[in-house]
């Protein structure tokens, strides 16, 4: 296995469909697994780390503070949101989790989450609770910071206790397409298994942002 830091300063071979004369600068993606067959922190931080390794893909303005968007898509940290949210969630499976973003005005939020709400009754949802996502103050440029929005967790099932797996997976993802065409929430996934977190930063901002991403008890 080559070491996290490896450098390389030519393109490969070409080989089957690749072939270097077609190389051109595009976002960069990462990815990172292991096959012990159980989820930890570690993970989260190699994956961080190759992010941060792939900085030169993304971009900044003229403030060296605001980027073009960066984010991390993890397996649901099913241990990390049951102890944080202090919400009492079903099985694995049985709930859906994701992060909404909502306006900063309590007016604007308080609209989106009636709306998410209300919708998942009429889904035959339930919406089980909340948490606010805590993240650095300060830490954005003005451009990224004048548009910010608040990070809300929510947590769904159903409301009968019946669907869960894919079946709950469709149900939420109606869900989310119904809140975000009728309000101004948006939701970077609402899944039964994994969850994002991103948003307008560089790289080696994600985690400062998201304290969460630096707590060990936050497994993948």
């Amino acid at each position: 296995m080559l070491p996290l830091h490896t450098r390389f300063s030519a393109l490969p071979a070409a080989q089957g469909l690749y072939h270097p004369a077609r190389e051109v600068d595009s976002c960069g993606v990462a990815m990172i697994a292991t096959l012990r067959g159980r989820p930890g922190h570690d993970i989260v931080e190699h994956a961080l780390t190759a992010l941060r390794n792939l900085e030169h893909r993304g971009a900044v303005g003229a403030e060296e503070e605001t980027g073009d968007g960066t984010g991390i898509l993890l397996q649901l940290p099913d241990q990390f949101l049951r102890e944080v949210s202090g919400i009492n969630l079903p099985p694995r499976g049985a709930y859906a989790a994701g992060i909404a973003f909502v306006p900063r005005d309590p007016a604007g939020r308080r609209s989106v989450l009636d709306a998410l709400r209300t919708i998942a009754e009429q889904e035959g949802l339930l919406l089980l609770g909340t948490r606010d996502v805590p993240v650095t103050d300060g830490l954005v440029g003005p451009s990224a910071e004048a548009v910010r929005p608040d990070f809300v967790h929510v947590f769904v099932a159903d409301a009968a206790g019946q669907r869960n797996g894919l079946a709950l997976e469709r149900a939420v993802f109606a869900l989310r397409r119904r809140v975000e065409h009728t309000t101004a929430g948006y939701f970077p996934s609402l899944s039964t298994r994994v969850m994002v977190y991103k948003g307008m930063l560089t790289p080696a901002q994600l985690d400062e942002f998201y304290p969460d991403l630096r707590d060990p008890r936050l497994a993948s």
